[in-house]
């Protein structure tokens, strides 16, 4: 039986991809039984290296928490300030009006080509010599600079992708009944667009948290990643504290993807249609100047 997108496979491509598999599997295994026998032979899965993270909370309270609330706090400040940011650039970039789409366009591209670890050490010698910034803030405020920049860039082309990506009918049936080109973008296109962008967007904020990693190997900025060198230093578990951070920032990551998943389910659920008729009286109410209509609002009234 064929389907829509491909065609059934036959009995010779089911061995074929049977084989293969069984294959992957076998060399995975290898690989991770290599690496355990490896990492015995030079003791590093001994339980005294282990021990600190799981029988006290010594290594918690002194290393891993403080280096955590720091990768947090940089991460939130600059999803914060990156993501509306980013719309705006966007929306921008898909202006009608050169003046406003040109620059938003050169901005876009210029902080987007940029490697973030560039500007985040750009960032630290911009505050270094140009502000009255702390020695101790300078490398939070440069790694968030350097977030935000090429954050907010990469971010404006989600946006700009996500609204093109609508059919053009949606914003030609809007401005067909009355509605301005703000009123388009606010009730029509952004609306449908946010979840078709949710999961580029959730991707690009795992990032943001990851890349907070490069202050702390760089800058100086004392992040969960900078706390591995302290702390296997003083319990002499290089392997061992890399492995516990690795699995706090996937721990982290997952949470926000998962999250990202039900909010994404939950958006596509509430936008499901009731087959309700907006009828003349709702399209002058949306195309009035100054007023602010829901336009999910259900409305009884027939055209």
């Amino acid at each position: 039986m064929s389907s829509v997108l491909y065609d059934a496979q036959g009995p010779r491509a089911k061995r074929r991809n049977i084989v293969f598999s069984v294959v992957f599997l076998a060399a995975l295994a290898a690989v991770l039984w290599w690496a355990y026998t490896m990492l015995d032979e030079k003791g590093q899965l001994e339980w005294v290296l282990w021990k600190p993270f799981f029988t006290g909370t010594e290594a918690w309270s002194t290393y891993l928490w403080p280096g955590l609330q720091n990768t947090l706090k940089a991460a939130a400040l600059a999803m914060v300030i990156a993501l509306p940011l980013g719309a705006v650039l966007g929306i921008a970039r898909l202006s009608d009006h050169a003046w406003v789409r040109i620059p938003a366009g050169a901005v876009v591209e210029f902080f987007r080509a940029i490697p973030v670890l560039v500007l985040m050490i750009f960032g630290l010698a911009l505050f270094s010599e140009y502000t009255n910034v702390s020695a101790d803030d300078r490398p939070l405020y440069a790694v968030v600079t350097g977030l935000v920049l090429y954050n907010a860039s990469v971010l404006a082309e989600i946006v700009r992708a996500g609204i093109l990506s609508l059919p053009r009918g949606q914003s030609e049936a809007a401005s067909a009944v009355g509605l301005r080109k703000n009123q388009v973008m606010r009730f029509i296109l952004l609306p449908q667009a946010v979840t078709a962008m949710l999961p580029a967007i959730v991707s690009q904020l795992v990032v943001i948290v990851k890349d907070t990693a490069l202050g702390g190997a760089v800058l100086t900025f004392p992040d969960l990643m900078a706390s591995v060198s302290p702390m296997s230093a003083y319990y002499a578990n290089v392997i061992a504290s890399f492995t516990i951070v690795a699995v706090i920032y996937i721990v982290i990551n997952f949470a926000l993807t998962s999250f990202a998943s039900w909010l994404e389910g939950r958006l596509r659920r509430g936008k499901k249609s009731t087959g309700a008729v907006l009828g003349v009286d709702a399209v002058d109410e949306l195309s009035a100047p100054g007023d602010h209509v829901d336009v999910t609002h259900d409305v009884d009234k027939g055209p």
